[in-house]
């Protein structure tokens, strides 16, 4: 039922949260918890719950956002004598929890409308990790005008202001990431690959990404699989199948960690190996896959990460979450038995099968415990660095001037009179350097600048650790710089870099055949016609020496003519009593009929060898072209040499100016005309395909 404010709250989902109370509210969204099971509304009802196992990466990074938080609460500089709470909820992997999320944190915490009517309690949101949940956040918090910071989300599609005008983000677009491994599989020279997706808009958009970029360097993906954690055995099968019948050696895998980790189990199970993988971002450092028996498989795998960050003081504040300071706390039961092994529960009756803890366990037991290393924090580096976005934003906000540590500052607004609106556009505008020396800002869509490190798996010490050695950045004219230290590179396959083509290059006497229904990249050879010409012979490289051969030879006649004999201007007496005439005189008439005749022999030698070459295929239909230029300018050239000593005076230059424009426009004419006429009348016939008559 509506009120004189506008709104009323018909219901709510019931999520647990962790929550304290601020003067602003920031909510955050994780995925604490990670689908396991799929089920299918029936639309009749509610949809049902969704079944979740719980993460230990993404529990971290809720600590993260609590951690930077509490780090902004004792910052005098930024926003000082203001205190920032948060409402952090489980999104379970799963776009339909993350609706949930969504809606929750847009209604009012007290179920009672607000002052400014449906304004909802929380200022911005920091989530989430999937781009499908993002997508639904973004979509849902959008029209209250909330702005909403992911720290894992990649999709290009989220770059989308028309769609998406709240959405914000500290880790780069996939669009950066397909340029990124493009560029890999380029410098390696691979170009015959397979990929791997899921089934979801990361997964889908970013291999789309990955293969038009891939496609303009003429590289050919052999076929595409997809995977989804929720997916049943057989369709995890099929993909295995089809790695199996492939010739490719180089596999990239788009995927999360959670979709990719069932295909990982089975092509360790049926000891797939000779496969070198490359990674996204997403599953390159993932702990659960980073492990011996994975790597048998999958071990010098590369891949792209985000930068790494050792965060100060973040362990001690690790070390200290403890089941037993708030009972009723959810999530962290949860990490206390996956992590210590039992559970903690003041009421046995809810304990269950699990074992009961004594209470005077300490995670002192577990210091080595991958989740307590915080030396190469990558994600939870990109929430860090999300909390303070916010924090500075509503620092400008609300004092009217950006945090610069000055003292007695005072606010030019009331915490109780910001709208999420205004901080969104205060977020657009953020600029400042933190206190690890990283500029942090958006651009115009709301992206970071796009920075990667380059990862290989490599084996050590019994232990799998993820190695840079490399990086890869962009510039803002769309240029970038990809760095390898190759030497350093631990190849699965062995020691050189693995080769992966369709086909090999046709050796001399063959050429290349099109298979039908085969990518650019497969092709059989095939002898040459008997009288032609094979092409394999004279590579780029040849044809450069060619010319250049070519052109010295008439450089250094040019040379010797013009420091031995030079041409000079003679005085002649012939034509006329009263005049003299200067003539150029050449010098040396032997220099300059060398020079003629040696023109004159590559010519003809060209008009030899595309007259041979005319009835080659249509994918040398240059030689036509060539042919009939030839011709003409041999013609021009031919009639020249009688019509020069036969002219007197001036009218040798007026031969010698016809000469040369003739036989150029002959050429340009006979070259260019015919793809002028492709270009401006028949634009429709302007592909390679045409062209190439493939």
């Amino acid at each position: 039922m509506n009120t004189g404010f506008g709104c009323e709250l018909l219901g709510n989902f019931d999520m647990p949260s962790l929550f304290k109370e601020g003067d602003i509210m920031i909510g955050g969204i994780f995925p604490v918890f990670n689908k396991d099971v799929s089920s299918i509304a029936t639309f009749d009802g509610e949809p049902p719950a969704v079944t979740c196992a719980f993460d230990l990466r993404a529990f971290r990074w809720a600590q993260m956002m609590i951690f930077a938080i509490e780090e902004v609460n004792t910052d005098p500089a930024l926003l000082p004598n203001i205190s920032l709470g948060y409402r952090i909820l489980n999104s379970c992997s799963s776009p339909t929890n993350t609706l949930r999320a969504a809606l929750t944190l847009a209604s009012s915490q007290n179920e009672k409308e607000t002052a400014s009517g449906c304004s909802p309690p929380i200022s911005a949101v920091i989530a989430e990790a999937g781009s499908s949940q993002s997508l639904a956040v973004a979509g849902i918090l959008g029209p209250f005008q909330v702005a909403v910071v992911s720290y894992f989300s990649t999709c290009a599609c989220l770059s989308n202001r028309v769609k998406y005008p709240t959405f914000f983000r500290t880790i780069p677009s996939d669009y950066f990431q397909a340029k990124a491994l493009a560029a890999l599989v380029k410098h390696f020279g691979w170009e015959w690959i397979g990929a791997i997706q899921s089934d979801n808009d990361y997964g889908r958009n970013g291999v789309l990404a990955f293969a038009e970029e891939v496609k303009k360097l003429k590289i050919c993906i052999a076929f595409i699989g997809t995977v989804l954690r929720t997916y049943p055995l057989d369709k995890i099968l099929k993909v295995v199948e089809m790695i199996k019948q492939s010739t490719v050696k180089v596999i990239l895998a788009f995927v999360p960690e959670g979709d990719f980790y069932p295909l990982m189990k089975e092509i360790v199970k049926q000891n797939i190996t000779g496969i070198q993988w490359i990674a996204s971002e997403a599953w390159i450092t993932a702990a659960r896959p980073s492990t011996p028996e994975m790597y048998r498989a999958f071990g010098g795998a590369l891949g792209f990460v985000v930068q790494k960050m050792d965060i100060p003081n973040l362990n001690p504040f690790l070390m200290n979450i403890n089941p037993y300071r708030n009972p009723s706390e959810p999530f962290v039961k949860d990490f206390w038995e996956i992590m210590v092994g039992c559970k903690p529960s003041s009421n046995v009756l809810d304990t269950g099968a699990a074992k009961i803890c004594l209470g005077n366990e300490t995670l002192m037991d577990y210091t080595q415990d991958v989740f307590f290393n915080v030396s190469q924090l990558r994600v939870a580096y990109n929430v860090y660095k999300a909390v303070y976005t916010i924090a500075h934003a509503l620092h400008q906000l609300v004092f009217c001037r950006p945090a610069a540590g000055g003292k007695n500052v005072k606010p030019c607004l009331n915490v109780s009179e910001i709208h999420p609106r205004e901080v969104t556009y205060h977020l657009q505008r953020v600029n400042f350097r933190n206190r690890f020396g990283d500029d942090v800002f958006f651009d115009e869509n709301g992206n970071p600048p796009a920075s990667y490190d380059v990862i290989n798996w490599q084996l050590r010490n019994g232990q799998v650790q993820h190695v840079t050695l490399g990086h890869f950045t962009s510039t803002k004219n769309g240029e970038f710089t990809l760095s390898i230290q190759e030497d350093r590179i631990v190849w699965r396959t062995g020691q050189m870099v693995p080769a992966s083509v369709c086909s090999n290059a046709c050796p001399a006497g063959t050429r290349k055949a099109q298979i039908k229904g085969k990518p650019v990249c497969c092709f059989d050879c095939v002898p040459c016609a008997e009288g032609s010409i094979a092409n394999s012979q004279f590579g780029p490289i040849q044809q450069r020496i060619i010319v250049c051969s070519c052109t010295l030879v008439q450089v250094i006649i040019c040379i010797l003519w013009l420091k031995l004999n030079p041409p000079f201007p003679d005085r002649v007496f012939k034509y006329s009593s009263k005049k003299i005439v200067l003539e150029c005189n050449t010098g040396s008439e032997v220099a300059f009929y060398a020079v003629l005749g040696y023109i004159g022999i590559l010519s003809v030698i060209c008009l030899i060898l595309a007259f041979l070459a005319r009835k080659l295929p249509d994918n040398f239909n240059e030689a036509k072209c060539i042919t009939f230029s030839m011709l003409i300018f041999c013609a021009v050239w031919i009639t020249f040499i009688p019509a020069y000593v036969s002219s007197p005076g001036k009218f040798t230059v007026a031969v010698e100016i016809f000469a040369i424009l003739s036989s150029a426009f002959g050429l340009l004419i006979s070259i260019f005309a015919p793809k002028c006429y492709i270009i401006l009348v028949k634009p429709e016939k302007n592909t390679k395909k045409y062209v190439m008559r493939l």
